[in-house]
């Protein structure tokens, strides 16, 4: 295949039933072809993650998932992506990208983040003088940060726009007021689900199968267990896979 994003399959799957329709990815049963694509995949992170900043066995696992896709010319792949970011921000080659780049250099979030910090910065040494004036000043400095803050949030999911099956294609924030009255979630656009489909709809490959599956040590309450299957998060994914699937969930 021309596209390096998309792993062609090792496993024989001439055999396997699979549908033309994409399943379902906030229900837990996962199609068969789609479990295939995983299986090849944890075999490839196993291999490849040992040259990352992350070490998944010691900290925080994450959420991983595939996409089988047909290309425009009838080949049958899977793409794969993760959620969220590496340390270091790093995207390891052959992974689906984020919708925006945040570690590019000198971007709008590194400086609003580096002004907030100076913020706190201020309002710590205000803090230890303990004077009716500093805590005058704190409170300036206070609502001044929120405010930056709430427009930089804005100003980032401003930035994430995704496409749907009819080609169409809408940002993030109106996605949200559309489908639930409300502003993003934190990290929304973020997930692996969401990136999956929108490169899958970018270069006009159709979905087959989805699934996503968590790698590495287990969260504290060990609702997130290494290498088990977890439908797409409802918080963050239901509103942006309801508008990309053109469906209710």
């Amino acid at each position: 295949m021309d596209n390096p994003l998309i792993f062609g399959f090792k496993t024989a799957i001439s055999t396997i039933n699979i549908s033309k329709q994409l399943n379902n990815p906030f229900k837990t049963d996962i199609p068969e072809i789609a479990a295939i694509a995983a299986q090849e995949f944890q075999h490839f992170i196993a291999q490849e993650s040992q040259s990352w900043e992350d070490n998944f066995l010691t900290k925080k696992g994450k959420m991983f998932g595939v996409l089988v896709v047909k290309t425009a010319e009838g080949s049958l792949g899977y793409l794969s992506t993760f959620s969220g970011k590496l340390d270091g921000g790093q995207y390891p080659a052959r992974f689906v990208p984020a919708l925006f780049d945040i570690t590019q250099e000198d971007n709008f979030l590194d400086i609003g983040m580096t002004e907030l910090s100076k913020i706190g910065e201020k309002i710590a040494k205000l803090t230890i003088e303990n004077t009716a004036q500093s805590k005058a000043e704190i409170l300036a400095l206070k609502d001044k940060r929120k405010n930056k803050s709430t427009n930089l949030q804005n100003q980032l999911f401003d930035q994430y726009h995704f496409l749907n099956l009819s080609g169409e294609k809408k940002s993030l924030i109106s996605i949200f007021e559309e489908y639930t009255k409300r502003k993003p979630a934190g990290g929304a656009g973020e997930c692996a689900a969401p990136k999956l489909l929108n490169y899958a709809f970018e270069n006009k490959m159709k979905p087959l199968a989805i699934a996503e599956f968590w790698w590495g040590k287990s969260t504290i309450y060990k609702d997130k267990v290494h290498g088990e299957f977890y439908p797409a998060c409802e918080d963050k994914c239901k509103p942006i896979l309801s508008y990309m699937l053109e469906s209710n969930f």
